[in-house]
């Protein structure tokens, strides 16, 4: 899997397949949080990566960067359709991107389902930088080699 080859490959070669990668992917970040999305737009932003906000499964869904989101990070909890519906609705539309999930209120039983539908990713808030950014690379990658 690429995500594991930039894990495990050399520092040269490493650099040069994220920098294509970074650069071909677009992040979605849809949390109702602003104070979220801003946080996720700076550190995105700051590691290379375009990045589009929503505070809204529908203002994604009706947005023009579904089609090319690489990665979708969303939260579990949100009014009207939630992280978990939205990424269900994406699976039945025949639109599986790459999921991360990420919730202040962990649910272990929730946890399990999604990892098992295909999520890459379920991570409670406040998120571990370091854990983010290695779902991330992986997501991306998973994200670009589908595209």
């Amino acid at each position: 899997m690429l995500g594991c080859a930039l894990m495990r490959g050399d520092e040269a070669a490493t650099s040069a397949l994220e920098a294509v990668l970074t650069k071909q992917s677009l992040i979605s970040i849809v949390d109702d949080d602003q104070f979220f999305r801003d946080s996720m737009r700076r550190l995105l932003k700051s590691l290379g990566y375009a990045v589009a906000v929503f505070p809204s499964a529908a203002e994604f869904l009706g947005s023009s960067q579904l089609a090319s989101t690489a990665c979708l990070v969303a939260d579990v909890h949100m009014p009207a359709m939630t992280g978990v519906e939205l990424y269900t609705h994406l699976v039945d539309a025949g639109r599986a991107i790459p999921t991360i999930l990420v919730t202040a209120y962990p649910d272990d039983n929730v946890r399990k389902r999604m990892l098992g539908m295909g999520v890459e990713c379920y991570l409670s808030k406040p998120l571990e930088e370091v854990k983010f950014i290695a779902c991330l690379r992986s997501a991306c990658a998973r994200g670009n080699a589908s595209r």
